[in-house]
């Protein structure tokens, strides 16, 4: 076994990727305060190739440098919006006919292996604050939240990581991967 070469990889160029068709899920950031964590979910988004990102409230938006250390460029590959307020985007993506679905730990959540995105539908996944998660008012408009199973003594994850498991799991059960 060895590692394959930056040859072997068969990387496509920005714009030839910009062009290419695009998983039929969006991520959603509700006031994710560290730059690193957004990213982190940059990098996260290309590598599966996400419709699009959200940057709600103080989500930091690029260009900025402290962004563009952990995205390695793919701040300039994946398309984004943002929005002052997240309830404003996720009424937008409820109008264009997305299942929003928050990663959160409520009374009513899924567990995320029970979760099944609803099949033709788009999906748009909303990931909140480091310290106060989703916001209320936004969980107020999703039509669910799915919960990461743990079994620690944190019962958390980072918001980077968190947005990699719950896109792997919908993606392989949309059938994208």
């Amino acid at each position: 076994m060895r590692k394959l070469t930056m040859a072997e990889l068969n990387r496509v160029a920005v714009a030839d990727f910009k062009s290419t068709p695009k998983s039929p899920v969006v991520l959603v950031l509700d006031n994710v305060r560290s730059l690193h964590n957004v990213g982190a979910v940059f990098r996260t988004a290309d590598a599966f190739a996400l419709e699009k990102i959200w940057l709600c409230g103080i989500t930091g938006r690029p260009p900025h440098r402290e962004i563009t250390k952990t995205a390695l460029g793919s701040e300039t590959s994946v398309a984004w919006e943002f929005a002052a307020e997240t309830t404003a985007a996720v009424a937008a993506l409820k109008e264009a006919g997305y299942q929003v679905v928050a990663v959160e730990q409520t009374t009513g959540s899924v567990s995320l292996p029970s979760f099944q995105p609803e099949a033709g539908r788009p999906l748009a996944l909303v990931l909140g604050n480091e310290v106060f998660g989703v916001d209320d008012a936004v969980l107020a408009l999703c039509d669910l939240a799915v919960e990461i199973p743990q079994f620690g003594t944190k019962h958390s994850l980072n918001v980077g990581v968190a947005a990699g498991v719950v896109l792997w799991d919908a993606l392989v059960k949309l059938g994208v991967v």
